[in-house]
């Protein structure tokens, strides 16, 4: 059972609530999942019963401004309500989103993109010293591991697979002009520091695997049978209720 944090008129206000209030702030809700959100919460929580109570002492449920918006609200509910119920029985298979994947694969097509290591340090004679140990014998990922100041150098300086544009520009020039095996023949200066690149492989244009990218086929698959699903309820309904266009 929820531990109950306070007593607003004789009922109580437990942390299943104040969980509750949280989950409905979606994303946001993870700013207030500490000691200090929660407490505002719970305050929002205590304040929102009170005002409750109240409303309810004094009949304000019988206002006509009240009941006018209540009405409105309602009819908003029922057609959301409606509309889900239309588009909820539509699903998308597997097999569907497999055979469209199969007819319309140039859809899925992923650009050149390279695998690269890289060292990082302050300056750029200090580069200029690396990479001649780096000449002289000395392994690039063992230079990386003892000398770059990314995070990648416990790594060996591998960055991983990546395309045009995802590096900053003078990076991403570099490496994109290297030969499978080469390094750097001088630093590389970007915003970060000086960079010696040793680019790894080269991967050419190709099809994404179906398996990559087939719950994306599913969810666009699934958004556009609802669309057509809702436009056919519509269409269907302009029949049994007439619809007079005034423009």
């Amino acid at each position: 059972m929820k531990k109950i944090l306070a007593n607003v008129n004789g009922t109580p206000v437990t942390e299943a609530d104040v969980d509750e209030f949280l989950l409905g702030l979606g994303q946001r809700g993870a700013a207030y999942n500490n000691p200090e959100g929660r407490k505002a919460i719970l305050n929002q929580i205590i304040g929102d019963r009170l005002m409750l109570i109240d409303a309810k002492r004094n009949l304000l449920e019988a206002d006509p401004a009240f009941k006018a918006e209540l009405a409105k609200m309602k009819d908003r509910l029922l057609t959301s309500f409606a509309v889900e119920k239309v588009v909820s029985a539509v699903s998308v298979s597997d097999k569907e989103a497999e055979e469209y994947y199969e007819a319309n694969k140039d859809k899925f097509m992923t650009g050149e993109s390279v695998n690269a290591s890289h060292i990082l340090v302050d300056t750029e004679e200090k580069a200029l010293e690396i990479l001649a140990e780096i000449n002289a014998g000395k392994s690039f990922e063992d230079a990386a591991k003892e000398y770059s100041s990314c995070p990648s150098g416990k790594e060996g300086g591998n960055l991983g697979d990546f395309g045009r544009g995802q590096m900053v520009p003078e990076f991403d020039t570099a490496v994109f002009e290297m030969n499978v095996g080469d390094v750097t023949a001088t630093p590389v200066k970007t915003q970060f520091g000086f960079h010696l690149i040793k680019l790894n492989a080269k991967n050419e244009p190709s099809v994404a695997p179906f398996a990559q990218i087939a719950s994306e086929i599913k969810e666009g698959l699934l958004g556009e049978k609802r669309r057509k699903a809702y436009e056919s309820k519509i269409n269907q309904l302009k029949i049994l209720y007439p619809v007079d266009m005034m423009l």
